[in-house]
Parts: C-alpha cells; sequence; structure tokens
C-alpha cells in the first residue's frame, strides 16, 4: 500500500521511525522492537539507513521484517555515496520483497568516503524512482531550515523541487518548538508546496539523546524543556518522565492544530512509543473518527 493513501483515508497519520543493528550485530536484536511496535497499531514504519557507515545495505533486511508483522514499512535510501547501480539494486531488492514506499534522502557526507555524482540531490533521487516507478516517494523537510543552507526560505525553494520531482509526502527533522512548524508550515503553503507534512517528534528521555540532539541536530531547545533537562539530566528515571510528558504536549497541540500527521523518532525504545501512544490514542482517534 503506498503511504500516500494513507493521507487520504485519515486526517492524522501516525508512524514510528527505527533504524537497524550495527553491520556486525544479529538482525534479531531489532526483531523485538519490531514486533512490539507493530503491536501499537502505527499507520507505518520507517527504517532508516544502517549504522556504522555502511549506507543502505541493511535497511531492505528490516523493512521485510515490519512487512512481515503487518506494518506498511517505508525504507530510508541515501544516495550521497551511492552510485545509480546501487540504487537500482537496492531498489530491485525492495521491489522484490514487496516493499512499495521509499523516503528518497540525500543523506549524511561520510568523512573518507567517496562522494558519487549520480545523485547530487535528494530531489535527484526522488526524480528518479518516480521515473522507474513501482513506489511512493516520501522526503525529508528542516522547520529550523536544512544546516548546509543560506536561509529558510532557500531551503524551501529546494523543498519545492523536490516536491516536483514527485514526492507525495514529507516528515519533519526533529523540533521542540511546535511555532517554529507553524511558520514553517505557512511558509510551504506561500510556496506552493501542498503535500501532506507530517511533524517528527522525537522525546528526550536519556541523558544520550540529549546530548546527541543537541549536538547534531542543531535544533533549537526551548526553555521549558530546557529547564527540565537540567533538572534531571543525572535522575534517569524523572528524565524519563519530563521527556515523555513534554513529547505527548507537543503531539497534543499539533494534532489540534490540525497538523497532518506525527512521526516518532523513537529510538528503538518500544517502552517510550507505548507510553506516548497510549497517552494521545484518544485524541488521535477521535480526530479520524471525526474526519
Amino acid at each position: 500500500m503506498f503511504i500516500s493513501d494513507l493521507f487520504r483515508q485519515k486526517k492524522a497519520v501516525y508512524s514510528f521511525e527505527i533504524f537497524p543493528p550495527k553491520p556486525t550485530a544479529d538482525v534479531a536484536a531489532v526483531r523485538g522492537t519490531i514486533e512490539a511496535l507493530s503491536a501499537l497499531g502505527p499507520d507505518y514504519i520507517s527504517v532508516t539507513c544502517s549504522a556504522g557507515g555502511s549506507g543502505n545495505a541493511r535497511t531492505p533486511e528490516i523493512s521485510q521484517l515490519v512487512k512481515r508483522c503487518g506494518v506498511e514499512p517505508l525504507a530510508h535510501l541515501t544516495c550521497i555515496h551511492a552510485s545509480r547501480a546501487a540504487i537500482d539494486g537496492t531498489l530491485d531488492t525492495l521491489q522484490n520483497m514487496g516493499i512499495e514506499n521509499v523516503l528518497a534522502l540525500r543523506g549524511d557526507r561520510i568523512a573518507g568516503a567517496q562522494e558519487c555524482a549520480d545523485f547530487p540531490h535528494a530531489s535527484d533521487l526522488a526524480a528518479y524512482i518516480r521515473a522507474r516507478g513501482g513506489f511512493d516517494v516520501a522526503g525529508a523537510c528542516y522547520p529550523e531550515g536544512h544546516p548546509e543552507s543560506a536561509s529558510l526560505a532557500e531551503d524551501v525553494r529546494n523543498l519545492k523541487k523536490k516536491v516536483d520531482a514527485g514526492v507525495t509526502h514529507l516528515n519533519t527533522q526533529l523540533f521542540f518548538d511546535n511555532d517554529d512548524f507553524y511558520r514553517f508550515r505557512d511558509l510551504l503553503a506561500a510556496a506552493g508546496i501542498d503535500v501532506p507534512v507530517q511533524a517528527g517528534i522525537m522525546p528526550l528521555v536519556r541523558k544520550s539523546h540529549v546530548d546527541r540532539t543537541i549536538a547534531l541536530s542543531g535544533a533549537k531547545i526551548p526553555s521549558k524543556i530546557s529547564r527540565a533537562i537540567a533538572r534531571f539530566y543525572d535522575k534517569p528515571e524523572a528524565l524519563m518522565e519530563a521527556g515523555i510528558a513534554y513529547a505527548v504536549d507537543q503531539i497534543v497541540d499539533l494534532l489540534a492544530s490540525g497538523v497532518q500527521g506525527i512521526h516518532l523518532y523513537v529510538m528503538n525504545n518500544p517502552t517510550v512509543a507505548r507510553r506516548i501512544t497510549e497517552s494521545i490514542g484518544g485524541v488521535l482517534a477521535e480526530i479520524n473518527h471525526a474526519g
């Protein structure tokens, strides 16, 4: 099933994101996670590219596990270090597995790895997959602007190229201030970008998540969650509760404001996913029932 069809059926789509185990780890390391997340009834589960700089290698394998659990997978596909032949090989594998949804990404630069000129941008990859056929193509977007863009306006112009290339829905990078998302949504509308946009929410529930998120994402940390982090940084249980509470508050506000979907970055933690799903389940059900 194409994920774009889900947005025609529901007012608010709900999904999770997981990542594969390291290249040397057994796939069993994530099987239990997939089963637990699938039991929560998400509309789909996206699968990131492999850890350790191995690119798209394990994404099809994990996506197949998701599909076997009865949930539609969205397979991430990066192109910055991948040749056309490598992309074709991954797409062939996905197609043979019956996987129909791909998130087209440029991907992060890997130090020392050779960049490939076949697909310089995610929009080039999206156009190639669309022309090939057989897949629904999703894309990524950044409410606070891509870190490599000169401005948010420039980033939105580049995003328009991606949508024009055939992207049918967008997932945002994580953010913690909903006002940033609302401003971004207005900018997209003004630019003529009318595909559904899912809000990417990452609960800050562990010290490692806090440190890594602040260092790598560049996302603004509002004072409300910053105070909680400072107060509970060395208190794991309290930090977990505070992070979940803040994420639930964000999601309820977004749903009340008409967001078309929530994409939860659960960091392979089914407990966090379950807690949040239970907290927002009634709101989500009412919105989709009303639709």
